[in-house]
């Protein structure tokens, strides 16, 4: 049975969850570094919010760890590129509090366009200071929205039902969802120009740490009004400073920073910002559905495979998860045929699909037929990190869809790897069995299933040439479980790929080597 710990606070509910779909599950919330490390190794899940740390030496600790589910959006606290490393998927639940998350940025707009924080304090205080606190409207004004995904799409239709104009910075917007949206897209030198409030809502990535900066701050308008409620790091503190002092910035609103928590700050203290403990995702209702979400999404994947939100994984349904194991299967088989016989670098892999399973969750397929093709190479290559693998060592990848099959299978997998050397090629597909089959090798037609101990050679075809090979095994005690065959025409070229009972041994491989007519011998495990 699957463990799962829970190690930050989370709803009941969730655990209620697990234990209904029969897993087992720990709560053990404020565990410090080396508590957490001492346990991990006992588990299968991990669920967390923001609390708990999933650094390098708690992942090589883990395990059995397959899954780490975060109850919310940002995976900051996760070393994603060490659990892909091992196979460990990362999932998180961006959906769960985008409503939460967007309307907290909508009441910062509109706590600081009539500074109510502020005015709040003085009335409370006895002052009375009703000339001091002159505000905005937000009626006809134009809203900057940086980033237009889950929440940034509520926050613009919630703008809009302010009437306020929205204009749009996102590279993945297309104009059509734009349009259905009822923003303009406008590049992000046009936001700043135009924006007289500017909200965030884009991850923190290399791309868009330090979007605003004292560069950025510089094209905006006198008295711009900034909204960040989703990552610190995507705003230079520092240079925020310096425009809300000079006048340049009217005032700023943020839920978030560079380090939290945020005990000390620089925008501490200064009359024009308004500041909340990282409250974006904090209600009742998103801490519930975050909770539920990650709960569900997790115990699908353990008890089904099925993968839902993952960071460093193509998605599964829990539909389609059964239907796609064969072709997973055969993908991997496919790849570590091919990786099992490549001597030299990879420089391409094509990889083509015929007929139904052109119609199925392709990416999760390709996946697994690098991991397979990377693994005799590199070792230390799982099904999630393969991807990341072909293109740090720069092997292009190619997916081919036919829905139409053009042979006598009615589905098919084939899988053609660029070497410096050569092409290879080689094809499969499932039978109504489920069982994978071997259907074709450097474009001769054979059928085989794959065992753990194969034998597969390259030969000119010639009489006697299977006798002599049955001899050489027979002598070494090696008995044959199935014997299959391939040739191009008679007398040419021909390819066996023989199951065997036990491992062959370098010995065996050499005689086999050593007999007339043989070009290739190989010893192959599945």
């Amino acid at each position: 049975m699957p463990k799962v710990l829970i190690s930050d606070k989370l709803s009941p509910a969730a655990v209620d969850i697990f234990k209904q779909r029969g897993l087992e599950v720990d709560v053990k919330t404020g565990l410090d570094k080396d508590e957490l490390i001492k346990i991990i190794g006992e588990y299968d899940g991990l669920a967390i919010r923001s609390a708990t740390k999933v650094t390098q030496p708690v992942i090589d600790a883990a395990k059995n760890l397959k899954v780490v589910g975060r109850a919310g959006i940002g995976v900051d606290n996760v070393d994603i590129s060490a659990a892909t490393a091992k196979g460990i998927i990362v999932m998180n639940t961006p959906f769960g509090n985008s409503i939460t998350t967007a309307e907290h940025a909508i009441s910062m707009m509109m706590a600081l366009a009539r500074d109510i924080p502020q005015a709040n304090a003085s009335t409370h205080a006895g002052k009375w200071e009703k000339s001091k606190f002159m505000g905005v409207e937000v009626t006809a004004k134009t809203l900057g929205v940086i980033g237009c995904g889950n929440i940034g799409s509520i926050v613009a239709d919630r703008g809009l039902g302010l009437r306020m104009k929205v204009v749009a910075f996102d590279p993945f917007l297309t104009p059509e969802r734009a349009q259905d949206l009822g923003v303009e897209k406008v590049e992000l030198d046009e936001l700043f120009k135009r924006a007289d409030f500017i909200t965030l809502h884009t991850p923190l990535t290399d791309k868009t740490r330090n979007i605003i900066d004292a560069s950025a701050i510089a094209k905006m308008k006198d008295g711009v009004r900034i909204i960040n409620c989703a990552r610190g790091g995507l705003i230079v503190e520092a240079d925020l400073k310096t425009a809300l002092e000079s006048g340049k910035v009217a005032g700023a609103a943020l839920d978030v920073f560079e380090e939290e928590p945020a005990k000390e700050n620089p925008l501490f203290g200064m009359e024009n910002v308004i500041c909340t403990p990282h409250l974006g995702a904090s209600t009742s209702e998103a801490q519930e559905n975050v909770a539920l979400q990650v709960a569900e999404q997790m115990a699908d994947y353990l008890l089904n495979g099925a993968v839902t939100n993952a960071i460093n994984m193509p998605s599964i349904s829990a539909e389609e998860a059964p239907k796609l194991e064969p072709f997973v299967k055969l993908a991997e088989e496919l790849g570590s045929f091919a990786g099992q016989l490549t001597e030299t670098g990879i420089e391409g892999v094509t990889i083509e699909y015929e007929g139904e399973v052109a119609a199925m969750n392709t990416r999760a397929l390709t996946n697994a037929a690098l991991c397979g093709l990377l693994k005799p190479l590199l070792e230390d290559v799982n099904m999630v990190s393969a991807p990341i693998i072909a293109k740090q060592r720069d092997i292009e990848l190619e997916e081919v869809k036919r829905e139409e099959p053009r042979g006598a299978y009615e589905t098919y997998i084939r899988l053609t790897v660029k070497t410096e050397r050569q092409e290879r090629s080689v094809a499969g597909t499932v039978f109504s069995d489920g069982k994978p089959r071997l259907i074709q090798v450097k474009s001769i037609n054979m059928e085989a299933e794959l065992g753990p101990h194969m034998l597969y050679l390259t030969n000119e075809d010639k009489p006697g040439f299977i006798g002599a090979l049955g001899t050489v095994l027979g002598n070494a005690g090696v008995n044959i479980a199935n014997f299959n065959l391939g040739r191009t025409g008679a007398g040419q070229d021909a390819i066996a790929l023989i199951e065997v009972d036990q491992e062959i041994g370098k010995d065996v491989l050499d005689a086999v080597n050593a007999l007339p007519h043989v070009k290739v011998a190989r010893a192959l495990s599945f």
